[in-house]
Formats: structure tokens, C-alpha cells, sequence
């Protein structure tokens, strides 16, 4: 069978991520080999995501990889890759995601509803800022990057009264002790794609194609078809406070989607279903901008691009 040569990023996480694909790769009978590669994301930690300003963070110098025929293929925590794909490479199969779900951890409280006033709650995402401060407008979010045990250190150390993390990479990586409460996307809308891996290759690689086909997990993948239809539609990534929760259920898919001002002064909620899930993100998207997403966007990323905090 063939060496496939894997790119991943170095984090915990990550690794967890390639190392799980390459033991089923494996399984299948294949040599598999992985290289570690730093992105424009690791090397800037000291800044929120929002004011990095720039798509595909976490996953610009592995496509350059990929490119130049160093790697085989990548793997991606698939909320991490831009909408559309920034070269000529495209996803080969997307896994069967796990709890697409946010989770609340905190030492001394069980919810998000139980949190005093002003307490304080660490978070990087200007989605789950937007939805907790409209949820919660009393709640003090402060900046929280780094890896999960960063951040799940610093709330040990009661620099935070909660922070607020992806469930799946927490169970993923078995840092499951202090979730108080899974988040109802009815209250946090999950980020596009979130819990499930996008396996990405060079455009065209119909043998690496044919060697990954077995990794697709077809709900996830017309969940997260919609999901990133809709992040399209929007011209969003990680930096701007979108939402998007699919479900595929047979034939048809039902999406719930959110757009926000950063302060949560503002939300946009609106939810559909249909059989075409590429169709059904760019319908909502496209209602969400008319009901005034559009002047919420163009707010954000000014304010962005000014350096001026988001929501102040």
C-alpha cells in the first residue's frame, strides 16, 4: 500500500487529531509518515483572533506543504479551514464529527446561568463573546489563548470564574473534569464544522482520494456542507461572531444559524431546513445579511481592522 505523508500542526490537540487518522489509515494497510508544522496561529498567542486578521491562521503554512508536495495530506480541525479553500486543494473527507456542542467549565459554579454578576469568563471567539454577553449582558469576558491545558490551567488558577471551550476537543484529549454544562446551541450556536476533522489534498488527487474515501462519515458531511455554505455566504471565519448548527436526519438537513455584534447588543437568529444542504447555508445566509447581518459584518471587521476593541 502507499506512504502517505501527514501535515498537522503541534498542538495536543492536533497531534491527538493526525495521530487518529493515521492509526486507521494504518489499519487499511498503509505506511503513513507525519510532519509537524508551525502556523501563523502558534506563533501569535498573545493576541485575540479576532485582531489577527487573517483566514486560514491555522492552516496557511500546511497548505504551502501540501502545495509543494511535502505532505500527502492534512488534517485539519475543520471549523480551522477557510471557506472556500484558499489554493488549489480540496477536502477529501470530512470524519464523523463528535459534539459539535461549546462546553462550560468552571471550579466553583454548574452553568452558565448560575455565574454571579460580573463574573469573569475567559474566551478568544467573538461568537462565544456575542452570545454570552446577549445571553448574560452582566458577564465579563477577557481574552483567553493557547492550548487547552493553558487554558484550562489558567482556570484552575482562578484567573476565571468559567472559560468556555469546544466539547470535542476536551473529550478528544480526555480534559473532561471540570465541564459543568454542555451549551444548547439554542443559547450557543456552535462555530462551522466544529467537531469534526476535514482531511484536506491537493486538487485532483484521485488516488489520494480514493485511499481517504473511507474516512467520510456522510451526515457530517452534509451537516458541515451547510454549515460552511452558510460561513460562505456570510464571508466569515473565526474572526467574525457567526454561528452555524446543522443536522443531517436521511435526506434532509435542518440548520440553525447566528450572527452578532461582538457586545451581543445585536442578534441575528434564523433557522431552516431542505434536501441540498450547500443550498440551504446560502438561503439563511443570504436572509441573515438582509435582516441587517450585512451592517453587523461591515462593523466588525472595520472595527477589526482599526484595532479598536471588538464590542466597545
Amino acid at each position: 500500500m502507499a506512504l502517505l505523508r501527514i501535515g498537522s500542526r503541534g498542538s495536543a490537540l492536533a497531534l491527538w487529531q493526525a495521530h487518529h487518522i493515521s492509526a486507521l489509515l494504518r489499519e487499511q494497510g498503509h505506511q503513513v509518515e507525519l510532519e509537524i508544522i508551525k502556523t501563523t496561529g502558534d506563533k501569535i498567542t498573545d493576541v485575540a483572533l479576532a485582531k489577527v486578521g487573517t483566514k486560514g491562521m491555522f492552516t496557511k503554512e500546511i497548505e504551502e506543504a501540501l502545495e509543494a508536495g511535502r505532505v500527502d495530506l492534512a488534517v485539519h480541525s475543520l471549523k480551522d479551514l477557510p471557506t472556500p479553500l484558499a489554493g488549489p486543494f480540496e477536502i477529501a473527507a470530512i470524519t464523523e464529527r463528535v459534539d459539535p456542542r461549546d462546553a462550560f467549565l468552571s471550579i466553583r459554579y454548574n452553568s452558565v446561568r448560575e455565574l454571579p454578576q460580573g463574573a469573569r469568563v475567559g474566551t478568544s471567539s467573538l461568537r462565544r463573546q456575542a452570545q454570552l454577553k446577549q445571553f448574560r449582558p452582566d458577564l465579563e469576558i477577557f481574552p483567553l489563548r493557547g492550548n487547552v491545558d493553558t487554558r484550562v490551567r489558567k482556570l484552575e488558577e482562578g484567573e476565571y470564574d468559567a472559560v468556555i471551550l469546544a466539547a470535542a476537543g476536551l473529550k478528544r484529549l480526555g480534559k473532561t473534569q471540570h465541564i459543568k454544562e454542555i451549551i444548547e446551541p439554542e443559547i450557543m450556536c456552535s462555530a462551522a464544522g466544529q467537531g469534526a476533522l476535514g482531511i484536506e489534498i491537493r486538487q485532483g488527487d484521485t488516488a489520494m482520494r480514493q485511499h481517504l474515501a473511507f474516512l467520510n462519515h456522510e451526515p457530517s458531511r452534509l451537516a458541515t456542507i451547510a454549515e460552511r455554505a452558510l460561513l460562505n455566504q456570510l464571508g466569515g471565519g473565526c474572526q467574525v461572531p457567526i454561528g452555524a448548527f446543522a443536522v443531517a436526519d436521511g435526506s434532509e438537513v435542518t440548520l440553525m444559524a447566528i450572527c452578532a455584534r461582538p457586545d451581543g447588543t445585536e442578534l441575528l437568529r434564523e433557522s431552516g431546513s431542505g434536501p441540498d444542504p450547500a443550498q440551504l447555508g446560502e438561503r439563511i445566509g443570504k436572509i441573515i445579511l438582509s435582516r441587517g447581518g450585512d451592517k453587523i459584518l461591515e462593523d466588525v471587521y472595520n472595527e477589526n481592522a482599526a484595532g479598536t476593541p471588538a464590542g466597545a
